[in-house]
């Protein structure tokens, strides 16, 4: 399952929407593109789709974020896949919703597919003045 969606930020929702027709309840999302390529806003409009009215934003620093039931957020920049299964961040995947993480390499993703869970990824690229939105199942 492959899809290409291409939308301004003020069409993001229709992204949105697509990922609620095909993710299960349970999912681990990768987000993957540059710098400012959108991973956190698309977070966002997830959250606000799913009614979780708190602000956003990356969790760069503290690793994870959770946002209220079933939205989880996670940002793997600065860490090596060891040291995220030390801390217990492993186990976090465990719970019910959605796991949106950024920066993820995909030893972890292998890891996490062959472990049984749901992965999805999603890379975002500019494309003139929108993003493009490259969704698939792995």
């Amino acid at each position: 399952m492959k899809k290409e969606i291409i939308a301004s930020l003020n069409e993001i929702d229709s992204v949105v929407a697509y990922l609620n027709e095909i993710l299960p309840n349970d999912a681990i999302i990768f987000l993957v593109g540059n710098l400012a390529a959108g991973k956190t806003t698309l977070t966002a409009n997830i959250a606000k789709v799913k009614g979780i009215e708190q602000e956003v934003t990356s969790p760069t620093f503290s690793l994870q974020h959770c946002y209220g039931e079933g939205l989880f957020h996670y940002d793997l920049y600065r860490i090596e896949n060891s040291e995220f299964m030390e801390l217990g961040l492993f186990e976090e995947f465990d719970k019910a919703g959605w796991h949106c993480v950024e920066w993820g390499d995909e030893s972890l993703k292998a890891f996490l597919i062959n472990a049984g869970y749901d992965v999805f990824t999603v890379t975002i690229t500019p494309y003139n003045e929108k993003r493009k939105y490259h969704i698939e199942k792995n």
